[in-house]
């Protein structure tokens, strides 16, 4: 446990402390959202953020980390970026801050702001477990957001993208989403950064797939080189339900990213895969926790690594099948290549297992570069680093294109290959 008194809070823990105390009043919500509110800010003084001592942030010493919280500043009027696909349904968030005329068809679209003036957000403000941190800073401090809600039976063609943008200072945001039974839909949540200065951006996707959903959730991530990102996903999957999960961190410089997935219906199918680019002297965590609760239900879960100079990079994995969940098949693997010698990536993937009847399996590699696949382009008159790019490419590129939208896979490519043009 990680108790401390007030006297040996660090300088960024003091900043959140007397960022709340300023902004409290001007936080949205009722008594029981303040309360909430209250308790969370309580744990957060009391306990302070989690260091190595916290097995669940053991590789990343958020206390440490975490060195300044910048002050909460005015929103900005910034013009928002094109779509990442020409046909997608776009509603921006500008620094925290819903547009109250967004709407999309075929879906009920409403403000979070709206859930906590009238205390229906309270119940939600509560922590996943006493080490959910991101949860007890978001929750503290979360003032808008976008309510989805897919009625049954809705297919929407088009994808949807939440464009979460902000400048300096802080962004606390939250998307509650359900998916109504048989709905169909892809819905791409795009957080970026819109100027250089520095901020601390928390978020908190809810996401509930009811009976027979069919649902594709693109999270990517272009922070600022200055940016802390705290990013959790919780997601509950329904009674033969499939989620087609895609995670891509491109940015930031302090990054955690948590992933909560409860797989609660029988005959369910989730395929998950991630792809972390870091360069610099940047830091990204992604954590998993994966629990199949219910009989006959299957996943995999893929990612892919790339780590150049003085970045370090953390994937955590932790697959529970409950004792009731016999004829689970949960594979998960997590590849990495390393482009430094200075570059560092710590990978955990664990597994718990109380059925007896069950397929599980994890991996996990780290490597360098193939030399002969190097020489082999090479030898066809393609200069080193160009070939070493086009390497990197393909080992993320095969990850990319297992969606099945060819204009959704054609633009995260770009954007890969951007990054990577930026950096090898």
């Amino acid at each position: 446990m990680n108790m401390q008194t007030t006297s040996r809070l660090t300088a960024a823990e003091s900043a959140l402390i007397e960022s709340y105390n300023q902004q409290v009043g001007d936080l949205p919500g009722n008594g029981a959202v303040i309360s909430a509110r209250d308790r969370l800010l309580e744990d957060l003084k009391t306990n302070g953020l989690p260091t190595r001592r916290v097995e669940a942030w053991h590789y990343t010493d958020l206390k440490t980390l975490l060195r300044a919280v910048p002050a909460a500043q005015p929103a900005e009027a910034f013009a928002a970026p094109a779509a990442l696909v020409e046909t997608a349904s776009v509603i921006v968030m500008r620094d925290g801050k819903s547009d109250s005329r967004a709407a999309v068809d075929g879906i009920v679209l409403g403000s979070f702001t709206d859930m906590l003036r009238e205390g229906t957000a309270a119940p939600g403000l509560s922590v996943i477990d006493r080490d959910d941190t991101i949860g007890k800073v978001n929750g503290s401090f979360v003032r808008d957001g976008y309510v989805l809600e897919f009625p049954e039976g809705a297919e929407i063609a088009q994808p949807i993208e939440i464009q979460a943008l902000h400048g300096a200072g802080q962004v606390h945001t939250r998307f509650p989403v359900s998916f109504g039974a048989r709905s169909k839909a892809t819905v791409i949540e795009r957080h970026m950064a819109s100027t250089d200065g520095q901020a601390l951006v928390s978020t908190v996707s809810d996401i509930s797939l009811e009976d027979g959903a069919d649902v594709t959730w693109i999270v990517l991530q272009e922070q600022g080189a200055a940016d802390t990102h705290l990013g959790q996903v919780r997601i509950r999957v329904g009674e033969n339900a499939k989620l087609r999960l895609f995670v891509i961190n491109a940015g930031g410089k302090l990054v955690r990213q948590e992933l909560r997935i409860d797989v609660a219906g029988e005959g369910s199918d989730l395929q998950l895969r991630g792809v972390n680019l870091l360069g610099g002297d940047t830091h990204t965590d992604v954590t998993l926790v994966l629990g199949h609760n219910v009989p006959n239900t299957t996943s995999t879960e893929i990612f892919r690594n790339v780590v150049f100079d003085r970045a370090r990079g953390v994937f955590q994995g932790m697959i529970k099948v409950a004792l009731d969940a016999q004829k689970t098949d949960a594979r998960m693997a997590c590849n990495t290549l390393l482009m430094s010698d200075d570059a560092e990536f710590s990978a955990k993937p664990e597994l718990e297992i109380f059925a007896d009847d069950v397929q599980c399996g994890h991996g996990a590699t780290v490597a360098d570069i193939d030399d002969n696949h190097l020489y082999y382009l090479m030898a066809r008159g393609i200069p080193r680093n160009k070939a070493r790019a086009m390497l990197v490419n393909a080992f993320v590129a095969e990850i990319v294109e297992e969606l099945e939208d060819e204009a959704l896979v054609e633009a995260l490519e770009v954007i890969v290959s951007r990054w990577l043009d930026r950096h090898a």
